[in-house]
């Protein structure tokens, strides 16, 4: 099957063969308010190769507001991605996603550019224009204007990748073609995926986006989005990121969880075989159980393997 428009080898690895792909999400140890334990944080990314996963996904929290209820990974995005790069080998690296309006759109793109390189290709990125509301006051930005801020940043940082040179303004500064921004990626460009509505229409996000990341969302309310997506993107890929929590009793029918489940093993492989037949491309699990070793290997070899 040919690449939905991607020589990038993290997108081909998520999206190039039929059927949906998973991916899971740090913090894999769980711990999301504190500095998780580096070791055993890269132990798990490596395991979750190893039994089959096909990404890894760090989130863009600048700071941790307690109302909020978590700090991501608490390590910034690039560097933690740069570590994962040199301990992986063709696992797929993936942002959920930066907040394109908290940062430059020159620094975005060469630390993007930079861990792209440096995992020989394997970056994709969601972006998102940013929902913790005290964080723009901590960085001097209106929030209501996190939709045009999401705009310029996002054909900035496009246009940083693609041409040398490059000629463009906006309200975050001026390049005037006396300037380069290296390194470029090892494609053309990494590829972008608009996270939740970013305040841009759906018409926008499907003519501009490489694909559409999303949150958890009731299922007929899933079903419905894919079908929309596809009637304006076409074969554009479509992720969600979702919470899991095997239980004990494989047959056990599924309790809802904060953005997820939680049941048996039967009841997960029916449920993403109902998505993948709706035309989800790729689910970004959120392991809860304690045993995250094992859980990580019983969802890939008695959920993922069967759909």
């Amino acid at each position: 099957m040919p690449t939905r428009g991607h020589e990038n080898a993290g997108y081909r690895r998520l999206f190039d063969d039929d059927g949906l792909s998973f991916g899971v999400g740090f913090p894999l140890t769980g711990a999301n308010r504190s500095t998780p334990d580096v070791a055993e944080e890269i132990r798990l990314a490596r395991h979750a190769e190893s039994v089959g996963f096909d990404g890894l996904w760090v989130r863009d929290v600048p700071t941790y507001w307690p109302k909020f209820g978590d700090a991501g990974q608490t390590f910034d995005a690039w560097p933690w991605l740069s570590q994962v790069a040199a301990h992986t080998d063709d696992i797929a690296l993936g942002t959920s996603s930066i907040v394109l309006t908290l940062r430059h759109p020159i620094h975005v793109a060469k630390s993007a550019a930079t861990v792209d390189r440096l995992s020989d290709g394997r970056l994709v990125m969601g972006v998102a224009s940013g929902d913790r509301d005290p964080e723009f006051d901590a960085f001097d930005v209106d929030r209501e204007n996190r939709g045009r801020r999401f705009r310029e940043r996002f054909e900035a940082i496009r246009a940083c990748w693609r041409e040398e040179y490059p000629e463009l303004e906006g309200e975050w500064g001026r390049l005037e073609g006396d300037l380069d921004v290296v390194p470029k990626p090892t494609a053309e460009t990494i590829p972008l995926l608009p996270t939740g509505n970013s305040r841009q229409s759906d018409e926008w996000i499907a003519a501009n986006g490489d694909g559409w990341l999303f949150y958890h969302l009731p299922e007929s309310t899933l079903e419905s989005y894919l079908a929309d997506w596809r009637e304006r993107a076409g074969e554009k890929p479509f992720a969600i990121a979702i919470r899991v929590e095997l239980a004990d009793d494989p047959t056990a029918g599924p309790e809802p969880l904060h953005l997820g489940f939680h049941a048996g093993i039967e009841w997960f492989r029916e449920y993403f075989r109902r998505l993948e037949g709706y035309g989800l491309d790729h689910a970004i699990v959120g392991i809860q159980n304690e045993d995250r070793t094992a859980a990580l290997s019983t969802f890939a070899d008695e959920i993922a393997a069967k759909l």
